[in-house]
């Protein structure tokens, strides 16, 4: 098992965290708010340790739980440090009347974000088609990744697979806007079709 890095203490980093500590990785919690990141050390337990924010992170992968509008200084505040990390961006970079993305034309936050990423750094979206309160239930679930890097698409997919999620490849990071818009569906469709937010998106393979 591995250190897994977490930037973020909110409901997302939560019930990412508890699904990894779970299944026997140590969770690193680091957060602007060294309080909030203890608190949740410590609602995860199972030897989940607390990393010093804008430092080093611990983990080879590093999970940005941070709501899009804050992902950019996440990253400034990191800097090099992430330099040779498998960065996972879980955010939807919805507005918030829900009218659509907040993204420039033709990109999506994941390449936002990588743009912002030292060099040696690669992005993959993951994690933002799922609720944190249905993945916080356990379960298989079905979770989407996008991104360039092979490898790092294969580490991420393996750490997946150990959180009893199918990780589902979509392609290319630049396949992220697709995921992002999907996002926006869920929120749609919970809020208005589905009339509860209970819901998960699955593909059946035939």
């Amino acid at each position: 098992m591995s250190t897994i890095t977490i930037i973020g203490s909110g409901s997302m980093a939560a019930a990412i965290g508890g699904r990894i500590a779970k299944a026997g990785h140590t969770v690193e919690v680091a957060s602007r708010n060294p309080a909030k990141a203890q608190a949740l050390v410590d609602q995860l337990a199972a030897g989940a340790i607390t990393g010093t924010y804008g430092a080093a992170p611990a983990g080879d992968i590093v999970i940005l739980a941070v709501p899009y509008s804050g992902a950019a200084a996440a990253l400034a505040d990191y800097g090099d440090a992430l330099d040779g990390k498998v960065i996972i961006d879980i955010s939807n970079p919805v507005a918030p009347d829900l009218s659509g993305l907040v993204t420039p034309g033709g990109s999506s936050g994941a390449q936002e974000i990588a743009k912002g990423a030292p060099a040696g750094a690669h992005v993959v979206k993951a994690f933002n088609t799922l609720f944190g309160h249905v993945l916080a239930k356990g379960g298989r679930l079905d979770a989407f990744i996008a991104g360039d890097d092979l490898e790092a698409k294969a580490r991420v997919s393996t750490l997946l697979d150990s959180l009893k999620l199918r990780p589902l490849d979509v392609g290319g990071l630049h396949m992220a806007q697709t995921l992002e818009a999907l996002g926006l569906l869920m929120i749609g469709l919970a809020k208005n079709g589905a009339g509860t937010w209970d819901i998960a998106m699955k593909v059946d393979i035939g």
